[in-house]
């Protein structure tokens, strides 16, 4: 005979297969069963058999599942089973593949993933995502900055050389010899690059007296109205430079007693980027006005004329200033 449910049951003297209610199998062996099945056992040999739910007696750490006869343990993921078969080990997953793209660490019962410097953690929780850094700022690199796997770094244009990590420095290439200079000219270095100038500038009537020097005679009629001498100079600035800013300083290098000396800009400032600041007798400040951009070159004609109030004759001099606006701010 079948019965839906029978946690005890008996057999008959002819072998029929009994049930006893539910209550009485409780009381018997504190054991529960779905359903019930009632039969006759008077005179009937009785042999009873309960099945004794172990899970009750909280055999197990974690979880317990009950089956008739016995009883198996089982573990929330994260842990196994011990050697008893009944306590939960904790699993270590990162020994075991975790799937963490680069760092793993093991915590009881689970795991976490963890990324290198200059990665972040996926939305996943396993995979690492490099950060682009030169997104996030515009002020990493003084230059331009280039994301590399994990890091970033900064590179500096053409002319100008990396210091320490951020900074870029203008190379001089008349120190270093990368220049391409011929003898009879002077390598000037200017922001990012150089020029080469000719040593001897000096054209008829002026003739050559020194570095950079050039001197007119009083003795040709061609040099009357014209400066005494003209001396080169050259000088390299950056763009976008804080104005008003004092540049380049210019000094008398003869002066007579009791004269009296006026500077001013003779020529090549036609956009009024300069004006000239004197600061005594004997010398003037030359001053940058309005920012300026590069690259770009100007040619000043800085003019101090002498003059004595006993006498009325007047004499000049020129600075001819060279200046190179560099490319960048630095």
């Amino acid at each position: 005979m079948n019965t839906p449910c029978c946690d005890f049951f008996f057999f008959s003297t002819t072998g029929d297969l009994l049930c006893i209610m539910n209550t009485l199998c409780n009381y018997l062996a504190h054991t529960a069963c779905s359903g019930v099945y009632f039969s006759s056992i008077f005179s009937h040999t009785v042999f009873f058999l309960c099945y004794i739910d172990e899970c009750r007696y909280r055999y197990c750490q974690h979880r317990c599942v009950n089956v008739p006869g016995s009883f198996s343990c089982q573990c929330e993921p994260g842990f196994q089973l011990g050697g008893n078969n009944r306590s939960c080990v904790d699993v270590n997953e990162c020994e075991m593949g975790a799937p963490c793209s680069q760092r793993c660490f093991n915590t009881y019962g689970t795991f976490m993933c963890r990324c290198d410097q200059g990665y972040e953690l996926g939305p996943d929780g396993f995979t690492c995502n490099d950060i682009d850094e030169c997104r996030s700022s515009s002020y990493l690199c003084q230059f331009q900055c280039v994301n590399e796997p994990g890091k970033f770094s900064c590179v500096c244009p053409e002319g100008y050389q990396l210091v320490g990590t951020r900074m870029c420095q203008d190379i001089n290439e008349c120190e270093t010899g990368e220049h391409q200079c011929t003898d009879t000219q002077t390598c000037v270095n200017i922001h990012g690059g150089y020029q080469c100038v000719e040593t001897n500038r000096c054209q008829d009537p002026y003739v050559h007296a020194s570095d950079n020097r050039c001197m007119c005679p009083h003795n040709k009629p061609a040099c009357r109205d014209l400066p005494y001498s003209v001396v080169y100079r050259y000088m390299t600035i950056t763009s976008e430079r804080a104005v008003p800013s004092d540049i380049f300083l210019i000094q008398a290098t003869t002066f007579r007693t009791g004269s009296v000396n006026t500077f001013r800009i003779r020529s090549g400032d036609n956009n009024q980027d300069f004006y000239i600041r004197q600061t005594n007798n004997y010398s003037a400040m030359l001053v940058l006005a309005r920012a300026v951009s590069g690259p770009r070159e100007y040619t000043l004609d800085l003019e101090m004329i002498s003059g004595h109030p006993l006498v009325s004759q007047r004499s000049s001099s020129v600075l001819r200033l060279s200046i190179f606006v560099g490319p960048y701010a630095f």
